[in-house]
């Protein structure tokens, strides 16, 4: 059964890419890779049969170049099926099993980041961690600040400060816009939440402030400036490579909606 080579993997793509997990993988068991729109959805099947989620949903993408990205992951699978290496078909996963049965309680998850976001908590030094989460994320604000008309206010060190209410309101206006709009952009903006640490860098990506690339090394400051200084651990890396291709994927499902 399809939903089954996904069955173990977490819900949540970006947990799967955290705990590095190295399942048993199955030998592939299909021949042909196709794409029906037959029922007013764009479909993938395998010899023929509908691939479905683990809970058993049939996965429908409701765009064609979004179906097209999701069977390119199922031909490129050789002699074993990797769900490591199918991050858009386990975001897809996701939305459809998971985004969709609740949108309001996924963007109320999201809104929890805006309170202690990635990018308010500054450190008090060294001065070139300062200056370069400064230069990162100030950018980030300036953005909020015009675009969403949300002005957050960061802060230093093991201080903590309320942000401003009408800040706030408006960044939950804009989650909740993506949350009526399209379960599958909801989904995606979660994703990039989680991944990141950051509402904002992911409101900034979704709305084409920052490309993936950018918002990658924006959620990273602190960690590439540790690892300049005490070297690279291979493992963390690895799992980086993982979080990365998870961003790349709800990035193409942005673009593609």
């Amino acid at each position: 059964m399809f939903e089954e080579i996904f069955a173990r993997q977490p819900l949540d793509p970006t947990e799967a890419a955290r705990r590095a997990m190295r399942p048993q993988l199955r030998r592939r068991f299909y021949q042909t890779v196709d794409i029906d729109a037959t029922e007013g959805a764009f479909r993938i099947l395998l010899d023929g049969c509908p691939v479905r989620t683990p809970a058993r949903r049939v996965i429908a993408a409701p765009q064609p170049a979004l179906v097209q990205a999701l069977a390119k992951e199922w031909r490129e699978q050789r002699d074993l099926i990797d769900p490591g290496k199918m991050p858009l078909t386990r975001l897809a996963n996701t939305i459809i099993d998971g985004v969709s049965a609740a949108p309001a309680a996924v963007a109320a998850d999201v809104e929890k980041y805006l309170a202690s976001d990635l990018v308010l908590h500054r450190a008090e030094g060294p001065a070139g961690l300062v200056a370069r989460q400064a230069a990162a994320w100030d950018p980030v604000l300036a953005w909020a600040e015009q675009d969403l008309r949300a002005r957050f206010v960061p802060t230093f060190g093991m201080t903590f400060i309320s942000q401003p209410a009408e800040a706030l309101a408006a960044a939950h206006a804009a989650i909740a816009h993506d949350a009526v709009r399209d379960n599958w952009r909801l989904g995606a903006l979660h994703a990039i939440t989680t991944l990141t640490g950051s509402a904002l860098i992911a409101l900034a990506l979704t709305r084409g402030a920052l490309s993936v690339e950018q918002a990658w090394t924006t959620a990273h400051v602190d960690e590439d400036w540790n690892m300049e200084r005490w070297g690279r651990d291979e493992l963390a890396l690895e799992q980086r490579a993982s979080r990365f291709a998870e961003l790349e994927a709800a990035a193409i499902v942005l673009q593609m909606t």
